[in-house]
């Protein structure tokens, strides 16, 4: 069952991107109407904004916070050509009774418009990524993270196309790991999703995968949380949702030496078509077991795997926050009477749920 709650954002534009905190108890939307907006769930259950501000001059494409180690911090992008770092002032209050944001600091190294902004995991310290049409990929570092006016450009990685989003793999056991996908509409660019691992006895960045089967543009990347398993999951946004498995090989079946990449054995564990149209964003659930897409069709859609780790649609939410189903040839209708009396009660049907596979039925 899904309880759907509309929410007045009342942004006077285009709203390009959502994101929950780490506890998902605050929410920031940023719009093409160059502003940011911070919502708090309070105690009545309702989302109430408690911060609206200007943060460029142009498009906000994306917005994202850092873990919750390093304060109430988030960052933004623009088609301004600029990436910025805004932090809480937990306390204080504006003369409208709104929280108080301040900015920290504008990474002014792009020439291009910024498309996408992540912070890196937790255990890797207060790192930012930034990736811009121009087809370079610039990874900053705070190095005290009690100044945060303080961002020193660490790595450049020219990604030869042009980048329109990125994903960090958040694995704890693996080497710092990065997915790039470019927007570039031409088919002759090859493949448009590229992994970069970051190889420690080189200290750079080095290519280690090129997806070469996805080849339309791509509008998202996330890399699934990786509890315990031995290989990496990438979910592609393109005309299509498309999923990788990455399991890495050992150096000596590799043939890599220890100042290379790792390299990747590769595998496309699903390609979901249902939505039939552009896909727009993929998010994964805490666990990496659901993923939940959306698309120009105006339906959120919620994926996961069988035992057999075949990928089917479990849900799918209209964009007004009402449930459909995804395969009316698997709905089963469920008769209820009514107890109306007279000649026009009648029984009435409501859809309980689908079955997808017998072992799901159950024993009474």
């Amino acid at each position: 069952m899904f309880v759907a709650k509309k929410i007045p954002a009342e942004h006077k534009d285009l709203i390009h991107d959502v994101a929950y905190d780490f506890h998902g108890r605050r929410m920031a939307t940023c719009s093409s109407d160059q502003s940011v907006k911070v919502w708090d769930l309070g105690d009545d259950g309702q989302w109430h904004c408690t911060a609206n501000w200007k943060t460029h001059s142009g498009s906000v494409w994306r917005v994202t916070w850092a873990h919750p180690e390093f304060g109430q911090v988030i960052a933004t992008c623009s088609f301004d050509r600029t990436a910025a770092v805004w932090e809480e002032l937990v306390g204080e209050c504006t003369e409208h009774g709104q929280r108080s944001w301040v900015k920290r600091t504008s990474l002014v190294d792009s020439r291009t418009s910024v498309t996408d902004v992540k912070f890196a995991p937790k255990h890797l310290g207060l790192h930012l990524t930034t990736c811009s049409a121009d087809g370079i990929v610039r990874i900053y570092e705070a190095p005290d993270v009690m100044n945060l006016s303080q961002w020193s450009l660490q790595h450049e990685i020219a990604c030869r196309l042009s980048c329109s989003c990125l994903s960090w793999n958040h694995s704890r056991v693996h080497s710092p790991m990065i997915a790039v996908g470019s927007d570039d509409p031409s088919p002759a660019g090859g493949g448009k999703v590229q992994i970069y691992e970051y190889v420690d006895s080189a200290r750079k960045w080095l290519k280690a995968e090129t997806i070469l089967t996805v080849t339309d543009p791509v509008r998202d990347v996330e890399f699934a949380p990786n509890l315990g398993r031995s290989y990496h999951m990438l979910a592609i946004a393109s005309k299509d949702v498309t999923i990788i498995t990455l399991k890495p090989l050992r150096r000596e079946q590799a043939g890599g030496q220890q100042s290379s990449s790792t390299k990747f054995e590769l595998r496309q564990a699903a390609q979901l078509e249902e939505h039939h149209c552009q896909v727009w964003r993929v998010s994964w659930n805490v666990t990496g077991t659901v993923i939940a897409s959306s698309g120009d069709d105006g339906c959120v859609r919620l994926w996961k795997a069988n035992y057999l780790d075949n990928w089917k649609c479990i849900a799918v939410l209209r964009g007004d926050g009402s449930n459909a189903k995804s395969d009316p040839s698997q709905q089963i209708p469920v008769a209820v009477a009514t107890n109306g009396g007279g000649s026009g009660a009648a029984t009435r049907y409501y859809q309980l749920g689908t079955i997808s596979h017998p072992s799901q039925v159950a024993w009474h």
